[in-house]
């Protein structure tokens, strides 16, 4: 299996793929950079075409949820959104959060950067600012944000439990996040976990759910909750590329689960400046 290291360039080279692609390139295959699959279908993303703020141009298919949808944004709210593509997610936090607030998305990628820059520039959003980072390490100061948002980004990263530990640190006391994401019940065959296409896909990149949850819990943050859960099915043309008739047939009798799951917490009024053990 790749290093941290490598698995942060491999994101990086295919989401550079995908800044260039079109919507429906994207959501018809299972990396979102071409050729994954024959099947048509959405394997993750969401529709977010009737939500305010929503910008096509933005929208390239990579998302598992609709986070700002539950992310409770008020007028004046600073939001963050991690991983933030070709700011689909920012401009929809935008309409919600209006002229008074502020919206800042961090990408990894120069590409994404770049292209969330321009639409930025074409809407004339001057309170919607883009930076280049890693979210493992965030650019920002502590204490800043009102509200953090995410979809379908933590499961690209190696250290989930960093992002999390950073999400908490830039948090205001009282502020909260929401974001969407894939999880597993249950353990992926080797030679899908293994397979480069579906890591940069979300999917073998995934943590277990209670993981996910417990890194949570443990970071500090209160009131975790399930906002929303569905089923994600990978198609079989995907794995035959993985795994022969047999391996195919325990994978779908099995008891293995993937699941995009959109998840609230807070940061308590009371809590100290950064999460439990970060603070060294």
């Amino acid at each position: 299996m790749e290093t941290a290291e490598q698995l942060k360039e491999l994101v990086k080279q295919k989401y550079s793929e995908i800044a260039l692609q079109d919507k429906d390139t994207n959501q018809s295959s299972c990396c979102g950079a071409g050729g994954c699959s024959t099947e048509v279908y959405n394997i993750m993303s969401e529709d977010y075409t009737k939500m305010e703020g929503y910008n096509a141009d933005a929208d390239l298919g990579l998302g598992c949820g609709l986070p700002t949808q539950f992310a409770q944004i008020k007028k004046g709210d600073v939001v963050i959104d991690l991983g933030s593509g070709a700011g689909n997610d920012a401009f929809i936090a935008r309409a919600e959060t209006g002229e008074t607030g502020k919206v800042i998305g961090i990408d990894f990628t120069p590409a994404m950067i770049q292209k969330a820059r321009e639409n930025a520039e074409k809407l004339a959003l001057h309170n919607v600012e883009f930076r280049q980072g890693d979210i493992e390490k965030m650019p920002l100061t502590a204490n800043m944000a009102d509200v953090v948002v995410s979809n379908c980004v933590l499961n690209l990263v190696p250290n989930k439990d960093a992002v999390i530990k950073e999400i908490f640190r830039v948090l205001k006391p009282g502020g909260h996040f929401s974001i969407s994401d894939i999880v597993l019940v249950g353990n992926l065959p080797d030679q899908l976990r293994n397979a480069a296409e579906m890591y940069a896909g979300c999917v073998s990149g995934a943590i277990q759910k209670e993981l996910y949850l417990e890194l949570i819990h443990s970071s500090g943050f209160s009131n975790v909750k399930l906002q929303k859960e569905k089923a994600i099915i990978i198609p079989e043309d995907i794995l035959k590329n993985y795994l022969d008739e047999e391996g195919i047939r325990q994978f779908k009798m099995g008891n293995t689960g993937i699941f995009s799951v959109t998840v609230y917490a807070e940061k308590s009024t009371t809590a100290a400046c950064c999460a439990p053990g970060c603070c060294n």
